[in-house]
């Protein structure tokens, strides 16, 4: 998606707006890359399970971490605060390896090395600590996974796979957990508005290429 810059507003409501727009077309346009689970080979189904797993499991805390640093206002912390502890008391990443393993689609070195450059510039990113654009990033991504699961838990079932917990549980707590970041956003930039010409949506853009390379990266066979 192109870049877009700050342009600040007498009402920061109709901005608020156009931003959570932005966020959903991105969402869109990522669901709309995905290729026919039952085109895919096997190893095609395995390899995007697998990608999706090296990049979940080890990093979502750390960045929903990253944005709790990042913010000022004590609604935007609270509701962080709250999808951490979601995250943590019911072991999600626990949860997501589960279902990989059940799929057969386990990461191996080769998953890890295909998604190593785009996460890092993902890991860059975060690390900057924008808030306002690490929030737009984790709505964009907390509403991609909402839509994505029934994607994911379609191809673990071409897998032989039975273990939906994972796809089942995010397929709903994302939905409130987007809608929850959209406030957090709408708080936090109350008290702490993006300096003139920020780019909000640069972690968005560098996301979106995380996510094309873990859906279409070619197959390789382990």
């Amino acid at each position: 998606m192109s870049t877009t810059t700050v342009v600040l507003e007498t009402s920061k409501r109709p901005f608020q707006t156009t931003i959570q727009q932005n966020v959903e077309r991105a969402i869109d346009d990522m669901m709309a890359s995905l290729r026919d689970s039952r085109q895919l080979s096997a190893e095609g189904r395995r390899g995007i399970i697998a990608r999706y797993t090296a990049v979940l499991e080890g990093n979502f805390i750390y960045w929903m971490t990253a944005a709790l640093l990042a913010v000022r206002s004590e609604e935007a912390k609270s509701i962080i605060e709250e999808n951490l502890l979601e995250e943590v008391r019911d072991c999600h990443p626990g949860m997501m390896r589960r279902f990989a393993m059940a799929a057969k689609a386990a990461p191996a070195e080769l998953d890890a090395d295909a998604v190593y450059q785009d996460l890092g510039q993902v890991r860059l990113f975060v690390g900057r600590l924008s808030a306002v654009g690490t929030l737009v990033m984790m709505a964009f991504f907390e509403g991609f996974i909402q839509r994505f699961m029934a994607y994911l838990a379609d191809l673990a079932k071409l897998q032989g796979s039975s273990e939906f917990e994972y796809t089942d549980v995010h397929g709903v707590c994302d939905i409130g957990h987007t809608q929850g970041l959209f406030r957090a956003l709408a708080a936090e930039m109350e008290v702490n508005p993006p300096e003139h010409g920020t780019s909000l949506f640069e972690g968005v853009s560098l996301l979106s290429t995380l996510l094309r390379t873990i859906v279409n990266a070619p197959c390789q066979t382990i």
